[in-house]
């Protein structure tokens, strides 16, 4: 059985793509066989009906292993496939307040971003300043420290209140 199609996707050389006149071959099981010619190599991994495939390119000679490339692809790609799904994705929720917020707003606001941060979510809490209300940028950053200390249980700041543009902006980080 003659097994010579390409199959390589990731930048490593298979088979006859490898044009070097020496390589230094490891077999199948890990034992290093030595420093042969690569037909030499090529014709040993045909003989195993296996491929001959470039580990290490810029070694001198370079180290070929010989392994059946097509079951060595599918298992990295399922141990890549593995790492993707062990992460944690983390988002950013927003929530906007106006400095004359009323008491049942303000709670309406606290419960969502409660909720957010026991999801695992970061939570971007943001006073809007419209017209006059510039001039009274300290009602928004009270209302931003009153928030702080009632979501405290379940959140912590990771950064002050701080004016941008016209919006006073606090990020807030769930406690693990």
């Amino acid at each position: 059985m003659w097994r010579c199609f390409i199959i390589s996707k990731d930048g490593l050389m298979v088979n006859e793509q490898i044009r070097d006149r020496e390589v230094r071959l490891v077999d199948s099981d890990g034992g290093m066989i030595g420093v042969i010619s690569a037909r030499e190599a090529q014709k040993i991994a045909n003989s195993k009906n296996l491929d001959l495939v470039k580990v290490s390119p810029k070694a001198n000679p370079p180290v070929c292993k010989i392994m059946d490339y097509g079951k060595y692809m599918f298992e990295q790609a399922k141990r890549e496939k593995e790492a993707r799904k062990n992460q944690k994705t983390i988002n950013i929720k927003e929530v906007w307040m106006r400095p004359k917020i009323e008491e049942h707003d303000f709670n309406t606001k606290l419960r969502h971003t409660q909720k957010f941060l026991k999801e695992g979510n970061k939570v971007k809490v943001s006073v809007r300043f419209r017209g006059r209300e510039m001039q009274h940028t300290s009602l928004g950053r009270n209302i931003l420290v009153k928030f702080a200390e009632a979501v405290g249980e379940l959140g912590e700041v990771e950064r002050n209140p701080k004016m941008e543009g016209r919006n006073m902006m606090m990020i807030l980080n769930p406690k693990n």
